[in-house]
């Protein structure tokens, strides 16, 4: 097996399969270097994914079973990290819970998401990303004044608040575990990510700064200067000039006149200039017009365009792998860089693990 590359080199992980949050956090580790032995069950999960699939070992086990749960408790008691994210009492109705694994294994951090979180009136009751992203005040600020919230993909619970607030959780408890030797439970409930994350918008509204109202939004679409237009073909741009000197630079660069403000209470005419001025040329030429400008203009992208935009190709932000255009490693390092791996084969990589234990003792 090739040399894994990246910061977390040498960090063994078990990730039961599940969809979403689970598996873009098992593959951001992956990515940075992890060993990443997935439990999967026989036939797979029906959600196949060759991007947040990527650089795994995979080991198909029905973990129902007495020789399945035998096996992935074996795994665990190799492992430094494992990844679950079943409703709360699952994995202990298994006889894979945290009380059990930890027993065998101290130094294990134990990794749940969830939803809603191992507790409380809702903890076992089923939900989506929309439903977390509901009741934490995320939803209900998104949308124009009038029509039903417009749910964001479900890039803000599942994945902002869900397998990115799981990583944070795992890399604090091993850092811990530096100190006492120890791993613990990372309860990483969606719910509790977007309610942190909203700390930005819920803090600066009691100054007046912000408001979450839809048709007082600075950053919902409401304001001219933070919003998008549709271009003379059809194409789309997005504008967000939002300091003072930014929105000099876009007022020259139009040559708008000077009555135009930023002022809330001019909002609606000065949409209606930038509505009107937008439509009467293609969105080529407003880009090429602010080319290299502060002036915070860019193109909205559909996902199939977005890999060939040249600062992603400058950047290599996106590479290339069987016919799909993969997002590289995130975030950067400059001395141990990560690199998407090779898939491994399971009972190799759980061979050198056995071996690297009976090492160790």
């Amino acid at each position: 097996m090739a040399e894994r590359l990246g910061p977390l080199a040498g960090l063994r992980v078990v990730e039961f399969a599940s969809i979403g949050p689970g598996p873009h956090c098992a593959m951001l580790l992956s990515d940075l270097g992890a060993e990443v032995l997935r439990i999967d069950r026989p036939g797979g999960n029906g959600w196949p994914n060759p991007i947040m699939d990527r650089g795994r070992a995979v080991l198909p086990l029905d973990i129902r079973s007495e020789e399945g749960r035998a096996a992935a408790a074996e795994a665990a008691l190799l492992a430094d990290v494992l990844i679950e994210g079943f409703r709360p009492g699952v994995m202990e109705r298994l006889g894979l819970g945290p009380d059990t694994l930890l027993a065998a294994n101290p130094r294990l951090v134990y990794g749940r998401m969830t939803g809603w979180g191992q507790e409380g009136p809702l903890a076992r009751v089923a939900g989506h990303d929309i439903d977390y992203i509901a009741i934490t005040g995320a939803l209900a600020a998104i949308g124009r004044p009038g029509e039903p919230a417009v749910p964001p993909l479900n890039l803000v619970g599942d994945f902002g608040g869900g397998s990115m607030f799981l990583a944070f959780g795992i890399m604090a408890a091993l850092w811990e575990r530096e100190r006492s030797g120890k791993g613990q439970v990372v309860d990483a409930a969606i719910v509790d990510g977007v309610a942190s994350m909203m700390g930005m918008f819920t803090g600066l509204t009691p100054s007046g700064l912000i408001s979450l109202e839809r048709d007082a939004n600075l950053l919902g679409g409401a304001a001219p200067f933070y919003r998008c237009y549709r271009c003379a073909d059809g194409r789309e741009i997005a504008v967000g000039p939002l300091e003072p000197a930014f929105w000099t630079h876009l007022c020259e660069r139009l040559g708008a006149p000077a009555s135009l403000s930023q002022d809330e209470k001019d909002w609606p005419e000065t949409t209606a200039w930038f509505e009107r001025t937008f439509a009467t040329r293609p969105a080529s030429h407003w880009l090429a017009l602010f080319e290299g400008s502060d002036a915070c203009v860019a193109p909205v992208l559909t996902a199939d365009k977005a890999p060939s935009h040249p600062h992603h190709a400058a950047r290599a932000t996106y590479v290339e792998r069987g016919g799909l255009a993969h997002p590289a490693p995130a975030p950067r390092f400059s001395r141990t860089p990560g690199a998407i791996q090779e898939d491994a084969d399971a009972s190799a990589l759980l061979g050198r693990w056995r071996a690297q234990a009976a090492a160790r003792s």
